[in-house]
């Protein structure tokens, strides 16, 4: 009997067909999915990613208020062309701590995962004020409001608490000086040394232009200014992509 008389016996009796798929997905599932609980974490940790300051995750919580996904993504993909016009391309373990993260490839504007420290603090307040103002082509709708809108986070402790839940590491300092740590990084005069050595790189100083209020533009310029910054890439190797 030939092998093709063999597959047609199978395909001509369903429930012999039945239980061939059966074992088919079942040894492909235990494939998937066995390597799973033999190693800690599919993520390779990497030196310097930490979790948000509280006022860089009050800043995303702002952009994804506006849908800010909605026309940048956060993935600089490992192709030559997005390297050399972006970056590094995207790691893992810098979204580790993102509920959600912000992978994918919807470009209506460039992505934003290398932004921070590309502009100062006051083009990014001009941008989102008026974008045109300093990119003429933009069609981004302006966000000035953020500007004139008193930051409410009322209980930043209980929202580092909740991404504990999600196994963001936050400490009990942490948690303990959230609401400390969320007014003295836009605070120009303020005593930064706590809070940088909780988060090393954080950015700190006046964002909005106003040192006197805490705004949602203070927040929003804080998250932007922190993207692509953790990780330094000098020691990372490239060339395999730009060959």
């Amino acid at each position: 009997m030939s092998l093709f008389e063999r597959h047609k016996i199978l395909e001509t009796r369903a429930p012999l067909l039945a239980v061939g798929i059966l074992v088919t997905i079942s040894i492909g599932g235990l494939v998937e999915i066995v390597p799973l609980y033999t190693i800690k974490s599919t993520i390779e940790p990497v030196e310097g990613v930490r979790p948000y300051t509280p006022l860089e995750l009050a800043g995303r919580n702002l952009y994804l208020r506006e849908g800010c996904y909605n026309c940048h993504s956060q993935m600089v993909r490992p192709f030559r062309d997005e390297v050399e016009r972006y970056g590094h391309y995207s790691l893992a373990a810098e979204s580790m701590y993102d509920h959600p993260f912000q992978w994918g490839s919807k470009r209506t504007g460039p992505d934003l995962a290398r932004v921070g420290g590309k502009y100062s603090n006051e083009w990014h307040v001009a941008h989102l004020i008026d974008p045109r103002s300093v990119v003429p082509e933009s069609i981004m709708p302006p966000y000035a409001f953020l500007a004139e809108h008193e930051l409410r986070f009322e209980d930043p402790a209980a929202h580092l608490e909740a991404n504990v839940a999600v196994r963001v590491p936050y400490t009990d300092e942490m948690i303990a000086n959230a609401r400390a740590d969320l007014v003295v990084q836009a605070n120009p005069e303020g005593d930064h040394e706590g809070l940088l050595e909780r988060y090393p790189k954080a950015v700190v100083g006046d964002f909005d232009g106003d040192p006197a209020r805490l705004t949602e533009m203070d927040a929003m310029v804080a998250y932007l200014q922190i993207l692509g910054q953790m990780v330094d890439f000098k020691g990372i190797e490239t060339q395999d992509i730009l060959q």
